[in-house]
C-alpha cells in the first residue's frame, strides 16, 4: 500500500464518522480541505488513544509513539501516513507532542468541570497552536473553547467513562456542558465549523436523539460557523 492509499483509509475511517462533513466542507477552502480532514483524523487518533479501551496501557504505548512521530514531523521526519498532509506545514508539532502526557491524564474521570477543563487546558492550546499555523489563522481558538469540544467528543464517543467521579447521569453531563459551551471565539474556520458540528451532536444526544446532524441541519450549523 502506498502512503497516499494509506493516507486516504485514515481520511475515509474519519469521514465514516462525520457523514456530516461532505456538507459542511462546502466552507472550507478547498485548498485546505484535505488537510482539515487530516487534522481531524489526527485529533481523533489520538483521543481514541486517550480514552477508548477498558485497558489504558495499549493507548499509553500509542500516545508514547505518537509524541516521538510528532516531535519528529518539526524534525522534518514521517511515518505516519497523516504526515502526508500535515507533516510539511511549519507547525509547533513538538509542543503537541510535549502535552500529550495532559490528554493522557484526562482519561481518569475529574472531579468536577472545573478541574477537567485546568488539566486539559495544556493540550488544548497545543492543538489550538497547531491549528493556527496549518489554517493560517491571525489567531489561535481560545484554550477553553477547545477543551469543552474535546469533553464534547469524549461524551459522544466514550460516554462510560466522559463523567466526573460518582456521576452516571451522562446526559446530564453533557447539558452541564452544553450550558457552560463559550462564544465562538478566534481560531480557524475549519475548526470553527468543527466546534460546531460537535456541539450540535451534543445538543441531540442530549436530548435522547441519534446525535449525527440532519443534512439540512449540517449545512445550516456550518454556514454559521463559517461566518464566525
Amino acid at each position: 500500500m502506498s502512503d497516499r492509499e494509506a493516507l486516504q483509509g485514515f481520511l475515509d475511517k474519519w469521514r465514516a464518522q462525520w457523514p456530516e462533513w461532505t456538507v459542511a466542507e462546502v466552507f472550507v477552502p478547498q485548498v485546505q480541505r484535505e488537510r482539515a480532514q487530516a487534522w481531524f483524523a489526527l485529533r481523533d487518533e489520538l483521543s481514541e488513544a486517550a480514552w477508548g479501551g477498558e485497558d489504558p496501557r495499549p493507548g499509553d504505548a500509542k500516545l508514547g509513539w505518537w509524541a516521538e512521530e510528532l516531535d519528529g514531523w518539526s524534525r522534518g521526519a514521517r511515518r505516519h501516513p497523516l504526515g502526508l498532509a500535515l507533516q510539511k506545514i511549519p507547525a509547533p508539532w513538538d509542543n503537541l507532542a510535549t502535552c500529550l502526557p495532559a490528554l493522557r491524564a484526562s482519561r481518569e474521570r475529574p472531579a468536577n468541570l472545573d478541574a477537567v477543563l485546568f488539566a486539559l487546558e495544556p493540550y488544548a492550546e497545543a492543538v489550538a497552536g497547531v491549528a493556527q499555523h496549518l489554517f493560517d489563522s491571525v489567531a489561535p481558538a481560545p484554550a477553553r473553547n477547545v477543551v469543552v469540544s474535546l469533553l464534547a467528543e469524549r461524551v459522544l464517543r466514550h460516554p462510560d467513562g466522559a463523567t466526573p467521579l460518582g456521576d452516571l447521569d451522562v446526559r446530564g453531563w453533557a447539558r452541564g456542558l452544553l450550558a457552560q459551551w463559550p462564544q465562538p471565539g478566534d481560531g480557524t474556520r475549519p475548526g470553527r465549523i468543527h466546534a460546531a458540528m460537535v456541539r450540535g451532536r451534543l445538543q441531540r444526544y442530549a436530548q435522547g436523539k441519534s446525535p449525527a446532524l440532519p443534512r439540512l441541519s449540517a449545512l445550516a450549523t456550518a454556514w454559521r460557523a463559517a461566518r464566525g
